[in-house]
C-alpha cells in the first residue's frame, strides 16, 4: 500500500505570506496616492482654485439655499448671493480706505518723533548700537533692492501675481457654476459608481459640505477673535489705524500661520513708527499671545468641535501640510483632511446611513 504523498503547504498561507500580501497591497496603493498627489503638483493652477471654490460653495450654498427656498430661480439666488458678498467685502475695503486716509496725517506727524525714539532706544538700549551701524544696514537694504537679485525677486513675484490673478478669476467662476449647478454635478460625478453604493456616496457628499461650512464659519471665528483682540490692544495704547489693522488681522486669520503673522507684523510697524519702540514691544507681545492663543487652544478647540477631528491631529495635519505644500498645503491641508474622514466614517459604517423615520402609531 503506497503512503499519501506528502501535501506541500501554500507559502502565502502562513502568517508571514499573508502580511507580505497586504504589505505589497499597501505599497501599491501608496504609490497610486504618491502618483495622483504627483499629478495633482503639476496642474496646481487649476487643483487649487478648484479646491478653494469648493470649500467656499460649502459655506455660501445655505445663503442660495435659503433664496431658492422662497422661489427665487436658482441663477438669481447665486447671483444675489455673489453681489451680496462683494458688497460686504467692497464696504470692508472702503471703509479701510476711509480710515486709513482721514488717520495718515496723524501718521505722518508721529512718525518722525517715532523715528528720533526709536533712533534712541537703539543707540542707548539693552544692546547699543552705533550710527555707524545703522548707516551699514540702511546701505545693505539700499543695495539689496538696487542689485540684480532683487530684480530677479521682483520678476517672480510679478509672474506669482498674475498666477494669483488668474488662479482667483478661475476660483470665481468655479464657483458660480457649483452653487449654480451643485446638485447635477454632484449627481452626474455619483452616477459613475455602482447603484448599490450612490446612497452612502450621497449620504458622505452631503456630511462633507456641512463639514466644510462649518470648517469655513470656525475659521471666522478664530480669525474675528484675533483680530478684535489685537485692535482692542491697539485702541488703548493709542496706535493710530487701530480698526483698520484690526480688520487686517482679521482677513489674515484666514491664510494659515503666515497670514496672522504679516498682518500682525505691519500692526508692529505701524507701532513703532507712530509710539515708539517700547509701544511697539507690547504689540509684538499681545501678538505672539494671540497667535499662541489661536495655534494651541482656539483651532484645536473650535475646530476641533466643529469637524469633529481631535485638536492633535488638527496640529499633526497642519504642519504636515505645510512641509508638503507651504501656505497653500497648511491652508487646504484641515478641510481636505475633515472632508476625507468624512467619507471614511460613512464609507466604513462608522457613522452609518440614517435609517428610515418610524412610522406614526395608529390613532387609539
Amino acid at each position: 500500500m503506497t503512503e499519501p504523498r506528502t501535501r506541500i503547504a501554500d507559502p502565502w498561507s502562513d502568517g508571514l505570506g499573508r502580511a507580505s500580501i497586504r504589505s505589497v497591497q499597501a505599497l501599491t496603493v501608496a504609490a497610486l496616492a504618491w502618483a495622483i498627489i504627483w499629478a495633482a503638483t503639476r496642474i496646481s493652477l487649476v487643483i487649487i482654485p478648484v479646491l478653494i471654490a469648493v470649500i467656499l460653495a460649502a459655506a455660501i450654498s445655505p445663503l442660495v439655499r435659503w433664496l431658492t427656498g422662497r422661489s427665487w430661480p436658482r441663477a438669481l439666488a447665486v447671483v444675489a448671493a455673489f453681489v451680496a458678498i462683494l458688497a460686504v467685502v467692497g464696504g470692508i475695503v472702503t471703509g479701510i480706505v476711509v480710515l486709513v486716509s482721514n488717520q495718515w496725517a496723524e501718521l505722518s506727524a508721529r512718525a518722525a518723533t517715532g523715528v528720533d525714539q526709536l533712533h534712541s532706544f537703539l543707540n542707548n538700549g539693552p544692546v547699543p548700537v552705533s550710527d555707524q551701524q545703522i548707516t551699514a544696514a540702511v546701505d545693505s537694504v539700499r543695495e539689496f533692492f538696487t542689485s540684480s537679485s532683487f530684480g530677479a525677486e521682483a520678476l517672480t513675484g510679478a509672474r506669482t501675481v498674475g498666477e494669483i490673478f488668474t488662479g482667483t478669476v478661475l476660483m470665481a467662476v468655479t464657483l458660480f457654476f457649483f452653487l449654480k449647478d451643485g446638485p447635477e454635478i454632484r449627481t452626474f460625478l455619483i452616477g459613475f459608481l455602482p447603484a448599490d453604493h450612490r446612497a452612502k456616496a450621497r449620504l458622505a457628499a452631503d456630511r462633507s459640505t456641512v463639514v466644510l461650512g462649518g470648517y469655513v464659519r470656525g475659521t471666522a471665528i478664530v480669525a474675528a477673535i484675533d483680530g478684535l483682540t489685537v485692535g482692542i490692544a491697539l485702541a488703548i495704547m493709542g496706535v493710530p489705524l487701530a480698526l483698520p489693522l484690526g480688520v487686517f488681522i482679521f482677513l489674515g486669520g484666514f491664510i494659515p500661520i503666515v497670514g496672522a503673522t504679516v498682518a500682525g507684523t505691519l500692526a508692529i510697524a505701524v507701532a513703532l513708527i507712530s509710539n515708539g519702540p517700547i509701544q511697539a514691544l507690547i504689540v509684538l507681545a499681545v501678538v505672539i499671545g494671540v497667535n499662541q492663543l489661536e495655534h494651541h487652544f482656539l483651532q484645536p478647540v473650535l475646530m476641533g468641535k466643529v469637524l469633529s477631528i481631535h485638536g492633535l491631529a488638527i496640529l499633526l495635519v497642519l504642519a504636515a501640510g505645510t512641509l508638503l505644500a507651504g501656505i497653500v498645503g497648511a491652508l487646504l491641508a484641515v478641510p481636505v483632511s475633515a472632508v476625507a474622514w468624512t467619507i471614511l466614517k460613512t464609507w466604513s459604517g462608522r457613522d452609518p446611513l440614517p435609517g428610515p423615520e418610524p412610522a406614526d402609531e395608529p390613532p387609539g
